[in-house]
Parts: C-alpha cells; structure tokens; sequence
C-alpha cells in the first residue's frame, strides 16, 4: 500500500489504498514455529467510529493510527461529500522506525455542511459506513442516498430504517422495500423511545447512539431481540463518553438513554485491530510459536480479543499485559466448543486452525455471520472441505473434525476475513493458494507483508 496524505477522492484514490495484488496468491508453509513481534493496523471499528464521531464535535479533532483501507476510506470520501473539512497526513519523520498516520476533522456540531437534493454517497461494502451514515445524514437539511456495492444491497437495513421512522425522520428507499439504496430526507430526529432490532446487527443500534445526542429531545434506545454483538454497541458508548456524550446504560433491560448534548473535539489515539491481531495470535497457536502484539491490552474494548481466550482452552499460553497481548502455542492443540456470537469476526480464523487440534471444534451461535461480507458459514465450510477436511454445517455455526489438509486453491468470495483465516492454515499445510488476495485491502491492505514477516 502506498503511504497516502492529502484528501480522500481528490489527492488519493481507492486504487492508492490497495495497491497490486496477483489473481492468486501461493502460501509459503513455514519450516518453523513463529517467533515474532507483529505491529498490526488501527481498529477498523474504533477508526470508523472516530471518524463519525469527531464530524460531529465542535471544532478540530486529530485522529492517530487510523486503519487506512477500503472501509475507512469510503467512509472519508463520504465525509469529504458531505462537506466536512478532513485531511490525511503521513508523518514522514526519518527519527521514527514507521510512518505515522494521523486524520485531521473539522467538526460542525452536529450540522451536515452538504444540502444537496440528492446527494449520492457509496459505502462499498462497509457496514459501519452504510448503516452508520443514515442516523447521522437525518441531521442535515438535503436528501442523501447511501448505497454499495451489490453484496450490501443483499444486507439488511430494515430494521434501521424502521427504528429512525419512529423517532421521526423520513427515510425509504430507492429501490427494493428492506434494502439499499436507502433515501434519507434531513429535517433532524425528533427523538422518543423506540425498540431497536439487533439480531442481525447491532450495527443499527450504534449507528442511531452516534447520532442521539443531536435529537431534539432526549433519546431511548432498547435493543430487541439477539443482542449479539453487544462488545461492539459497547465500543460505541465508551467511544461517545470519550468525545463527552454519556449513555446511561441498562445492561439488563438493553436500554440506552441519550440526553440532548454535543460532542466535544479531541484528540485520539486508535488502538490496534483485535480482530486483525487474531490471525497472527493463530499463527502462534497452531505452529507452536510465539507471538506479540504491542498496543493491545488489558484495558482494550474490543469484544475480538476473546479469541485469546479461545486459544488458551486449546491449550496456548496467553499473556494480556497493559499495552501488549502474547500468544505461546502448544505442542499440539485440542478443540474446543465455543459460543462466539459477540466475537464472530474471529470465528473463520478459528476455523482455519481447527484441522490441526486432536479432538473436534464446534462453533455455536454464529448464524448472523450468513448475512455479512459473504454468508461465512456455508464459505468455510465449503472451503474446508475443498482442503479434505470434515466439517458439517449446522444451521447458526459448524462443527470441524481434525485430520489431514490438502492442498488446494480458496475462493474469497470477495471477503478479506476469508483470504487472511485461511492463508494461516496455508502456514502448517503446503499447496494453500489465495484467490483474489486483494480483499484484504477491505481492513488490512499489508497484510500478506505482515505475514512474511513472520518468516
């Protein structure tokens, strides 16, 4: 990836972000366990969120570590759109090892710069962007339509669309009723209490909090059914307190109460991404290494770095410090049942791994994860067995047999996390090949450098 400065769409393109990738990328196995110290990326989640975040607050805010990838980029391009100042900087100082990133926002206080009769806004295949945007854009006084690639107008929205509808604005859609592209008139949210459905993303429910505090009265917010996912609506709340909103939470109602207020301009430092951080913890675990990762730690908010713990009862030792977490893999490892709905962005990586432990790994309560970048379900399951593992697929997860892997070339279907769970298992099985390894470019553009660096 080319190191980028300038404003997102004018100086610098998504073609800039990605980079040159082969159709198919070969695994080189490893001769050895692992023995490294892995700087991963800036939290997809968290950058997403700062960005939103410091739009809305009332003056300059500078974000470090952003990731800087397909997601975050479409979500600053939107930005840029809509009329927010907002500039990318590298920091090329040659006293520093790395360059080092850092995103300038000009907040408005909850005031949309763009007044456009229809001003068009493409989220890619972002969840964060697409569903995070519309809360926000009710504030404005034009329309806006947010739309993606074909893959999102397959994603659900209705639930969203639903919940803003009751607290008074006016949204449809442009095409098919319950899917993008969705229309969203400016006038403001007038606010009130309204169920929120999350059993298929708690995406929604985070995106209306984002938005809350600008209501013109105070906001109530109950999560419905499912509340899967509940790690990443606590990102969102922790995140709001950080800019000077806080959310009065009930944990046990699932009720969030927003007062009307504005956020505040600041400055904030991205932590590293638990959920990119997973491959590298599996790499450990399933060569019999050691990996660390610095800026992740005890304090981190991020719901994906459970995983650890996954790997811990698969017998790798683990050690959480304040701002570093290191994986040492076992011998060999042993499978594990694992309910892994609040942190199923790590759930193919887990099941990439899987073959190698001596007993099977069933994974519960996923079934959400049909309806994301590809349904992950029935992709890992169909790719594992294209390696000649056993696997069965059940209806909300899967259930992996240990044995032997083949060689063989994986298709993506277009999902990063699919390219980067199953280029771990290419580090123990020879003859693994990635197809459309430029996926990753969606979270981790350097993500195939990271991981020969562990060579």
């Amino acid at each position: 990836m080319s190191l980028v400065s300038g404003i997102p769409g004018k100086d610098f393109s998504i073609e800039d972000v990605r980079g040159e990738f082969p159709e198919e990328l070969e695994i080189q196995s490893l001769p050895h366990p692992v023995d490294a110290t892995v700087t991963v990326p800036g939290s997809k989640s968290v950058t997403n969120r700062a960005l939103l975040l410091a739009a809305l607050s009332d003056g300059p805010s500078t974000i470090t570590n952003p990731l800087i990838s397909d997601d975050s980029f479409y979500l600053m391009r939107a930005l840029t759109t809509l009329g927010f100042p907002l500039e990318v900087k590298t920091d090329k100082d040659p006293a520093k090892t790395q360059a080092r990133t850092l995103v300038h926002v000009k907040g408005q206080r909850g005031i949309i710069p763009a007044r456009d009769e229809r001003l068009a806004l493409f989220a890619g295949n972002a969840g964060t962007v697409a569903r995070f945007l519309p809360p926000m854009l009710a504030l404005g006084e034009g329309a806006y339509v947010v739309d993606g690639v074909p893959r999102m107008r397959e994603r659900p929205v209705a639930d969203l669309v639903d919940a803003m509808r009751s607290l008074g604005v006016e949204v449809g859609y442009s095409g098919e009723e319950g899917k993008f592209p969705v229309v969203v008139h400016g006038g403001g949210i007038r606010g009130g209490e309204v169920r929120v459905e999350v059993s298929q993303s708690s995406q929604f429910l985070s995106g209306l909090l984002v938005a809350a505090p600008y209501a013109g009265e105070g906001v109530i917010l109950v999560a419905g059914s499912g509340r899967g996912s509940k790690p990443y609506v606590g990102i969102t709340t922790s995140m709001m307190a950080d800019f000077g909103v806080e959310v009065l939470v009930d944990e046990d109602l699932g009720r969030f109460e927003v007062s009307p207020s504005f956020y505040r301009a600041i400055d904030y430092a991205v932590e590293p991404d638990a959920s990119a951080a997973s491959y590298f913890f599996a790499a450990a675990a399933v060569t019999g290494g050691r990996v660390r990762v610095p800026g992740l730690g005890n304090n981190s908010s991020q719901g994906d770095l459970k995983f650890v713990g996954v790997l811990e009862r698969m017998g790798c030792g683990v050690e959480i410090g304040r701002d570093f977490v290191e994986v040492m893999g076992p011998e060999r490892l042993c499978g594990v049942e694992v309910d892994m709905n609040e942190f199923s962005d790590t759930m193919m990586t887990l099941a990439a791994i899987a073959p190698f432990a001596t007993t099977p790994t069933i994974i519960k309560n996923v079934g959400h994860t049909r309806r994301q970048e590809t349904d992950r379900i029935s992709a890992v399951v169909t790719e594992l067995a294209r390696l000649g593992v056993r696997v069965s697929e059940e209806r909300d997860g899967l259930r992996v047999e240990p044995g032997p892997v083949s060689g063989a070339a994986i298709e993506t279907y277009g999902d990063h996390r699919m390219a980067m769970a199953f280029s771990i298992t290419g580090l123990v099985a020879k003859g693994i090949r990635i197809r459309n390894p430029s996926c990753v470019t969606k979270t981790f553009p350097e993500y195939f450098r990271a991981l020969d660096s562990l060579r």
